[in-house]
């Protein structure tokens, strides 16, 4: 069968974003991605004018993988408390996957690429910035929903408590990385999650 352009690009991307995630954006080489995509180094170059410009690629298609999963933990349908215990399962699910494929806690692959890179690349800073106001946007809604409901303060600045649910998930997927240690993530992620909700009684309650 004959391969085609989208083929070869999607190939490039996948193996770039496995071993990215796995490792890092700088222990990968180009030559890496190539063989392991089994392409040759020419039709890298055609599809990414360089390495930051395929990591840029991998983040949006990270996302976009995603998203479906996120639409439906956040369905409107869903009671607002329920989304983010939702979301802290499907995390901890994600991981422990994630774990058993490549036996090592890989976290965040937005973090991982964004922590590391940012600094030099604007280009994968602004991609990673990106897509944490995406992930904001879900929190956003599910905490006007709360409120509506009189579950938080009408007082809520929602912006700010969205914000601060997604740096309480990276850190929490940093510190489980750098532990190698999911059984952090099943402890922790959902209680504190629901702390900073103001329903920590919740689980609890559950328990």
């Amino acid at each position: 069968m004959k391969t085609t352009q989208t083929d070869t690009k999607t190939k490039l991307i996948d193996a770039a974003m496995e071993l990215i995630w796995k490792g890092s954006y700088g222990s990968v080489s180009v030559d890496d991605i190539c063989r392991a995509a089994d392409v040759k180094k020419g039709s890298f170059y055609h599809f990414f004018p360089s390495k930051v410009d395929l990591a840029i690629a991998v983040m949006e298609e990270s996302y976009t993988l995603l998203q479906p999963e996120l639409d439906s933990i956040f369905s409107p349908g869903t009671e607002p408390l329920a989304r983010f215990e939702r979301l802290a399962d499907a995390i901890y699910e994600f991981q422990a996957q994630t774990a058993a494929k490549y036996h090592q806690v890989c976290g965040c692959p937005f973090t991982s690429l964004g922590s590391e890179m940012a600094g030099q690349e604007a280009g994968i800073r602004a991609k990673f910035a990106d897509i944490a106001h995406r992930r904001e946007r879900y929190y956003v809604n599910a905490l006007r929903d709360l409120v509506a409901l009189g579950q938080l303060p009408e007082t809520t600045d929602v912006q700010v408590k969205a914000q601060e649910i997604y740096a309480y998930i990276v850190g929490q997927l940093v510190i489980a990385r750098i532990e190698n240690d999911l059984e952090l993530l099943k402890r922790d992620l959902k209680p504190g999650l629901l702390k900073i909700l103001g329903a920590g009684n919740r689980t609890e309650k559950a328990a």
